[in-house]
């Protein structure tokens, strides 16, 4: 049972409630704009949540201030010697013109060869990268998607890849249908399996109930740090710097 979020103001900060059927108070502070929530117990008043929440005011106020840095970063330049993530890791771009259609190729565990015709503009560029991290991502999914399927003996009808701007899985319970960030790619492995695992879990506990929380400590210990790592790096969208 849930009710319908209403919104708070708390020093200044606009926080979105959701009363759930859960036992504790979560507080997330979202990218890209620092959209800030709270999921509390169906029997906790306002005032309650109002004080838990003046209680993480500093923590909630950094998040919001690291989200609008990243927001004011310059486009990215799409040139020889930026960086970009791939599966976690750092890798260092290299642009390479030739006369052929744009491709990509990681070299070694450092780099990643972006190769375009001597035409192409940086939104070219950044297409095609992104062409490859899609088609990266979809390689990477199915054999999660395979193995969560088989330990929670839950059955997805289809799943897909497309950009979101404050979520990284949406899971849609009736239709069995699930969806992933394009930018998960470039997470370590165990962020995407986790968001996997998140998910997925949504078909056997459609809500965040202490059961779906129990659910993940059997199936993937640990979730709960790699969630925090991952809610803890804005978004990043391809059109951001990231030198």
């Amino acid at each position: 049972m849930a009710t319908e979020p209403h919104a708070l103001s708390v020093g200044g900060v606009t926080v979105e409630v959701h009363r759930k059927a859960v036992k504790n108070l979560h507080l997330g502070v979202y990218p890209p704009d620092g959209r800030v929530r709270v999921a509390a117990p169906l029997a906790m008043s306002d005032d309650a949540v109002r004080l838990a929440v003046v209680g993480r005011l500093a923590w909630v106020k950094r998040m919001r201030a690291q989200f609008a840095a990243q927001s004011r970063q310059p486009l990215r330049e799409m040139v020889t010697g930026e960086s970009h993530y791939y599966r976690g890791r750092r890798r260092r771009l290299a642009v390479v013109h030739h006369d052929r259609p744009a491709a990509v190729t990681l070299r070694g565990r450092s780099t990643i060869e972006l190769r375009v015709r001597p035409e192409a503009t940086a939104a070219d560029a950044r297409a095609a990268l992104a062409r490859w991290h899609r088609a990266e991502l979809r390689k990477l999914l199915p054999p999660l998607l395979e193995a969560w399927q088989a330990k929670y003996g839950v059955a997805v009808a289809s799943w897909g890849i497309r950009r979101m701007k404050t979520r990284w899985g949406t899971c849609n319970v009736a239709a069995r249908r699930v969806w992933f960030n394009l930018e998960l790619v470039k997470k370590p492995p165990r962020c995407l399996e986790y968001v996997v695992a998140h998910e997925l879990a949504h078909l056997v506990e459609r809500n965040h109930t202490p059961r779906f929380a129990a659910l993940l400590d059997e199936h993937l210990p640990g979730w709960r740090t790699t969630r925090d790592e991952l809610n803890a790096e804005p978004l990043a969208h391809d059109e951001w710097a990231g030198k």
